[in-house]
């Protein structure tokens, strides 16, 4: 029975647990480049004990941002600040992982911190891309443009390009983004795809962009190395896409050469109200991918003690787990998780600490 301080071996990368930093964006950029403050987010991280470290949303293109701060890595100048940091996390004992990203109609916002709306082209707001003329709605009320099938091959080259850049900077783990309302997400959910070519009407054909953008990127990225998938495995939503898509989605993200879905959900609407919130709240959408798809899976939402965290590897329900906000509050979590599940074999601290406390 594996347990979460158990390493976990996927390709040819293994890693020292199975807790990982999940990608969260900082909005810190200036053109999409990294900096110090990437540096030390991740990096304290990594010297924290994780075993995994994926960096935030990276946009494959200028028009893929969600805000003008997001990082991006759409030109081969991104590449050396990405490589000091990458090569601080392997110093740490981390696998370092980068999450790529379109984020479609959802692009062009302020930061979190200035608003989280749609930019005034006056403010320095951009057009936005999406399978249909479709405003997310609230207060990202831009109406992004319907994208021809020029604007998708670009894209997805796009997203070529940026694995092998990817790998330039010293990445070990890719997962592409299709989740959380973004481009791929708009594509494969009904709620969002009204093309009546296609990329549009029935599931073989809403998934058409995310299977072929894999396709694309596995072609450049080494076989040897994890390629992972970020799904909203339910919109929540009647009439929107469901666990049971996903499920399928799954099985053929598999057949194109994805290791591991990491199951998030939601966020393509508006209406958060029928989420149904709470402490493992997307464990059971994991546990199901895993069973039916025959994939690997990441488990995240609400973990916050290592007995939970604990339980969800134990009983097969996820083979690795993704904290964010917990490690937000403490970079050192590993380290308390270990204390909570009595690992007393298990040192998750960087000598120059470990020798103190």
């Amino acid at each position: 029975m594996p347990h979460l301080f158990d390493p976990y071996q996927l390709k040819d990368i293994t890693l020292r647990n199975r807790i990982g930093v999940s990608p969260m964006c900082q909005y810190s950029s200036q053109e999409g480049m990294a900096n110090d403050w990437h540096l030390v987010h991740l990096g304290a991280r990594a010297s924290g004990g994780a075993g995994l470290v994926i960096a935030e949303a990276t946009a494959v293109e200028p028009r893929g941002r969600i805000t003008p701060g997001d990082a991006g890595i759409w030109s081969d100048r991104h590449i050396e600040p990405l490589q000091r940091i990458n090569q601080f996390l392997k110093s740490q004992g981390a696998i370092a992982g980068i999450q790529i990203a379109h984020a479609g109609r959802k692009a062009s916002a302020q930061r979190p911190w200035e608003g989280d709306g749609s930019l005034a082209d006056r403010e320095g707001g951009w057009e936005t891309l999406a399978p249909s003329p479709l405003a997310f709605g609230d207060k990202l009320w831009r109406v992004p443009k319907e994208m021809t099938l020029e604007d998708i091959q670009t894209v997805k080259d796009a997203f070529r390009a940026a694995a092998i850049r990817s790998l330039a900077a010293g990445y070990e783990w890719l997962e592409l983004h299709f989740a959380h309302g973004y481009l791929a997400h708009s594509f494969y959910s009904p709620l969002t795809n009204q093309r009546t070519d296609a990329y549009g009407g029935s599931f073989e054909n809403r998934i058409r962009f995310a299977l072929e953008t894999t396709r694309s990127v596995r072609e450049v990225w080494p076989e040897r190395l994890p390629l992972a998938a970020r799904l909203s495995c339910s919109d929540w939503v009647e009439g929107g896409w469901t666990i049971e898509d996903s499920v399928e989605l799954s099985k053929h993200l598999k057949a194109e050469g994805v290791d591991l879905i990491d199951c998030s959900s939601g966020f393509n609407s508006s209406d958060y109200k029928q989420y149904p919130f709470g402490a493992s709240w997307q464990i059971p959408l994991s546990e199901r991918i895993r069973k039916e798809a025959g994939i690997a899976t990441a488990g995240v939402g609400y973990i916050t003690n290592a007995m939970q965290a604990d339980e969800i590897i134990r009983n097969h329900r996820a083979d690795i787990i993704l904290l964010a906000r917990e490690f937000l509050r403490d970079p050192y979590w590993p380290y308390r998780a270990a204390q909570e599940l009595h690992k007393k074999d298990v040192n998750t601290l960087p000598i120059q600490y470990a020798s103190m406390v």
